[in-house]
């Protein structure tokens, strides 16, 4: 089970003192959230990409770095960063070859239903106005998607003027970064 391994690990980490590297305040250095996907691919190779280190950054994590509503948690997350912690920009990073530009919403209610979800439960969420097309679909374009993340952030009603939002795409094989949109 990996859990035990995990807890195990953990438990040598800290009798071994070895967090001691990566303590730090909770004000980023660089005054900046990144909000970008959850693909394990990115978990080392986007920090080293953009030579982040602990404590740098807030980072905020969803499938596709997709944000749809602008009173969600991921966009609370940023307005607490910028107002509480003094991020000052904030960086949507989506990828190439992400899992949500393939996402077939019919085929991943399949697989709910293939793991044990009730036909009856989809349906009482669609008619209790959840809209799970609308809920998990995804994108054709990162580059796109990325610009509709960003522009719900900058037109958000709480965002001070002063932050400046930029988009951004990097490849899961290389690292390399391609600005979508810039703030000036």
């Amino acid at each position: 089970m990996q859990l035990e391994e995990m807890l195990a690990y953990n438990k040598q980490f800290v009798e071994g003192e070895n967090y001691r590297d990566y303590v730090t305040d909770s004000i980023p250095n660089k005054r900046m959230v990144l909000f970008t996907c959850m693909d394990s691919r990115l978990v080392e190779l986007l920090p080293k990409a953009l030579n982040i280190q602990n404590g740098d950054v807030k980072m905020v994590k969803n499938a596709g770095a997709i944000l749809r509503d602008p009173f969600d948690s991921v966009m609370k997350s940023i307005l607490v960063a910028i107002y509480e912690l003094k991020a000052e920009e904030v960086a949507v990073i989506g990828h190439h070859d992400c899992g949500m530009s393939k996402m077939e919403t019919e085929a991943f209610a399949d697989k709910m239903k293939d793991q044990g979800i009730p036909q009856d439960t989809l349906k009482t969420l669609n008619s209790g106005g959840i809209d799970l097309e609308q809920e998990f679909s995804g994108f054709s374009r990162v580059e796109d998607s990325v610009e509709q993340s960003v522009s719900i952030i900058r037109s958000h009603p709480l965002l001070p003027e002063y932050v400046k939002v930029h988009g951004m795409v990097i490849d899961p094989h290389t690292g390399k970064l391609d600005v979508v949109t810039k703030d000036e």
